[in-house]
């Protein structure tokens, strides 16, 4: 019986067929809008950065950020490495939305992509000023379904508005798959990519564990509830919001002020729930 040293130097691995693997990260960003008073309370809107493309396959067409791996990274490095190169900002960890393996879901050949949710803070976009790029924008989010099952997702930016439409394909293990009706002018398969990563994230916001991601290390109540409120597409009454968020934060001794408001507590997420 040979070895398995005499078996690998007998191995020929161009004998075999190898797809190229990609990764497509999903990034979100909530930004709070400006107050037309300072009467009112500041509305958030949930952005995911999405990049013109420059070259064919679907040129001038908005893709999520993404590339191909590189040797000697893993899947998860090269994730990271693409959306720090397209932010100027290192995301502290990246969820798992799927593996996209259709043969024919890339014109230039069998491409498999890993695809990741990002979540990227206003302040640290704010501070590397990475949104003034013409091929990168974030666009503002909407996600809906109708009476027919099927999902609507919209982003825009500007005069520009995308409007993809998908169906469920499959669910399993707390996972949504959507297979896509119309493209509404998105690259790839992007826009299942979008439903799913926007599914995952609401799933995850249900429990809070992704919700504190998007605020600094201090924040008011209001400005967590408006973040699950966001992402969720929900209204909350606020005493119930409280009393279900009192055991994942704690008070500071902190308080921020504003224009017409009385001073308002801030709060920190809780160490046992990190």
């Amino acid at each position: 019986m040979n070895s398995e040293k005499e078996f690998l130097s007998n191995y020929r691995l161009e004998d075999y067929e190898r797809p190229s693997v990609t990764t497509d990260v999903a990034a979100f960003m909530i930004r709070q809008e400006e107050k037309s008073s300072y009467r009112k309370i500041a509305e958030n809107k949930l952005l995911l950065l999405m990049i013109r493309r420059g070259g064919h396959p679907f040129k001038g067409m908005w893709a999520l950020p993404g590339g191909f791996l590189q040797k000697d990274e893993t899947v998860e490095q090269c994730a990271l490495r693409e959306i720090t190169e397209e932010t100027g900002v290192t995301p502290a960890s990246i969820m798992p939305v799927g593996v996209y393996s259709a043969p024919n879901r890339d014109p230039r050949g069998w491409i498999i992509s890993n695809a990741y949710v990002s979540i990227i803070s206003e302040e640290s976009v704010r501070q590397i000023g990475s949104d003034d790029a013409d091929d990168a924008q974030w666009f503002a989010v909407s996600f809906t379904s109708d009476d027919d099952g099927r999902y609507h997702l919209t982003l825009t930016y500007g005069e520009t508005e995308l409007h993809a439409v998908l169906e469920i394909e499959s669910q399993h293990f707390g996972r949504t798959a959507f297979r896509i009706i119309e493209n509404g002018g998105i690259a790839f398969d992007h826009a299942a990519i979008i439903a799913s990563a926007l599914s995952a994230l609401r799933s995850e916001a249900k429990n809070y564990d992704i919700i504190f991601d998007f605020l600094p290390e201090t924040f008011t109540l209001t400005a967590l509830q408006k973040v699950q409120e966001t992402i969720m597409n929900v209204s909350i009454l606020p005493a119930n919001f409280r009393r279900m968020v009192s055991g994942y934060v704690e008070e500071t001794d902190e308080f921020v002020r504003g224009e017409g408001h009385r001073p308002a507590k801030l709060y920190r997420r809780k160490q046992s729930a990190q």
